[in-house]
């Protein structure tokens, strides 16, 4: 007992910080809803006529076909098309006519329709598919547009959709999750050898903890 009294001692000075870390990153990732991180709150409900297909709907193009989407935007039929190298396609399915990319003038409306104080505005910048900002993480073309309030909401230029919503809360978040799996680079990897160590000196050292729980005291002599 004495022996594992002190590897328990040593073990919660190695451990005791990485167990604090991921203790403080789970009490702030359990504080909010899932819901409110991901700036659902702030997406405006709107109501889409219901969609009719044409039986030729499928417009032609001339690579494979990956996926196929049929979707109502701004109160019209849309088709979207991926071909197999990735690009995306969009086509008025009443015309059969793609649609073009989306200009900033056409991502700030987006924004102003379909988010929560999208008009505040103070950036819109546009960022490569292979440049994409670190809090948006996908390898797709889009517009940045920053609220005042401090929101990036991201805008497919081919897409002409809101790809995501990254609030102030959300980017916090995301570097608490990547303190919790001990990955601030990439903060994707749940399986490295640094946080499968100390979750496995964590272990030990709680068993070690529980095992010491049951050992018997010697009673104290006290003096008369």
């Amino acid at each position: 007992m004495l022996r594992f009294a002190k590897w328990h001692i040593w073990l919660g000075w190695l451990v005791g910080i990485p167990i604090l870390m991921w203790m403080a990153s789970g009490l702030f990732m359990a504080a909010r809803p899932i819901e409110e991180v991901r700036g659902n709150h702030l997406r405006v409900a709107t109501d889409q006529p219901a969609l009719s297909l044409p039986s030729d709907m499928v417009p032609e193009i001339d690579q494979p076909l990956k996926e196929m989407r049929a979707f109502m935007q701004d109160g019209r039929a849309i088709m979207m098309l991926t071909a197999i190298d990735g690009s995306i396609t969009r086509f008025d399915l009443e015309s059969r006519t793609p649609l073009p990319s989306v200009d900033e003038a056409q991502a700030r409306s987006i924004v102003a329709e379909q988010i929560v104080g999208g008009g505040n505005v103070s950036t819109v910048r546009l960022f490569e598919a292979n440049n994409a900002p670190f809090d948006f993480r996908r390898p797709l073309l889009v517009w940045q547009v920053v609220l005042d309030e401090g929101t990036h909401v991201y805008v497919g230029r081919v897409t002409g959709q809101i790809e995501a919503v990254r609030t102030r809360w959300w980017r916090a978040f995301d570097f608490m999750w990547g303190l919790h799996i001990m990955d601030l680079r990439t903060r994707e990897d749940t399986s490295h050898p640094i946080l499968i160590l100390f979750a496995a000196l964590g272990v030990f050292a709680s068993i070690l903890g529980c095992i010491l729980m049951f050992r018997r005291r010697k009673a104290r002599v006290t003096a008369k």
